[in-house]
């Protein structure tokens, strides 16, 4: 990079908030947009996102904040999307600022509902951003262990080399370690397809299957995922690299996982719908079951546990049959 390039966040969430924590260990400003202008009345005057990480503060000094993306925008050279995806389109269609020469990383782990587009295709066909000022922040990693500051580790994935590793630089502290790859379209679907995953774990869970099949659930979970990244892009990837495999695996186990929350709740007999309404945060899964299993129908693949998934909280068939029936096609 020929000069240094101003970073800002859009997104007041867990990870929106964990992100600008990790950004301001290597940058003296971070610009930072909250549709909520509450949040950021709260932000100004006390240092702390009040809904989110509440324990992080912030020294004022770091923070440029807005509550208007196109302020955003027009100040920051790098725009980090930090938005549940069933929130994106609603936020992006607010641009008005002209936007091809930015650069922007999603760190969105879902699929654009109105689209049917991981984010990366979303930016390209409705903004024009050319794919090599796209990239993608994945894990594993959740928010609230950044909040805590537990080693962590991200994958930074652009098809530009010297943009990722200039974001994975900017990443990097002493709790977060990162690093580069060039398969944004894969790590992109690992990141949404994980957690329609960690709903399978947790519906088992809650129906009272124990660790041992979870294991093997996971184990063919990811093989699963092999199979469809490769329908989707095929290039040579290690599926066990910590991007794909770890992502998964932290999202399936964690106490932390709202996916996994939201299937161990219907498991345990809640309507899709009541879980959903009692959960205080989004499930991205929920939403990216539906154009999974819609793009594996159309792929002709064999996606057992995407299938289950989609006809528990889709069809609304009986977890404990769907999940009894999903234990003959595992190995």
């Amino acid at each position: 990079m020929n000069k240094p390039l101003s970073i800002g966040v859009l997104g007041g969430g867990s990870w929106g908030t964990a992100l600008v924590k990790i950004f301001s260990e290597n940058q003296s400003k971070i610009g930072w947009c909250i549709r909520n202008e509450e949040i950021v009345k709260h932000l100004s005057k006390h240092g702390n996102n009040p809904h989110y990480l509440s324990s992080v503060t912030f020294k004022h000094e770091i923070l440029n904040l807005t509550s208007n993306i196109n302020t955003l925008i027009a100040e920051c050279d790098i725009i980090i999307l930090a938005v549940p995806s069933p929130f994106l389109h609603q936020s992006l269609n607010q641009i008005t600022a002209p936007v091809r020469n930015k650069i922007f990383f999603s760190a969105v782990k879902g699929i654009v509902p109105e689209t049917k587009k991981i984010v990366g295709e979303y930016l390209n066909e409705s903004f024009n951003v050319p794919f090599d000022n796209i990239g993608v922040i994945t894990g594993p990693c959740h928010a609230e262990e950044v909040a805590l500051e537990r080693l962590s580790y991200l994958t930074v994935a652009c098809r530009d080399a010297i943009k990722a590793e200039f974001l994975a630089d900017q990443l990097r502290c002493t709790y977060i370690n990162c690093k580069v790859s060039d398969d944004i379209i894969g790590t992109e679907y690992a990141a949404t397809l994980k957690n329609i995953y960690a709903i399978a774990v947790g519906i088992a869970h809650g129906l009272g299957y124990g660790d041992n099949f979870q294991s093997v659930l996971m184990s063919n979970a990811i093989r699963e995922m092999k199979r469809f990244i490769s329908k989707v892009h095929k290039m040579k990837r290690n599926i066990n690299n910590s991007a794909y495999l770890g992502d998964l695996l932290v999202t399936g186990y964690s106490v932390f996982s709202r996916n996994r929350m939201l299937g161990n709740m219907v498991g345990k007999g809640y309507t899709v719908k009541s879980a959903i309404m009692e959960m205080t945060m989004v499930s991205e899964g929920y939403y990216a079951t539906k154009t999974a299993y819609e793009l594996g129908q159309h792929f002709n693949g064999e996606f057992p546990v995407i299938d289950a998934v989609y006809d528990i909280l889709y069809r609304e068939k009986s977890a404990k049959k769907i999940m009894r029936k999903l234990t003959q096609n595992l190995d």
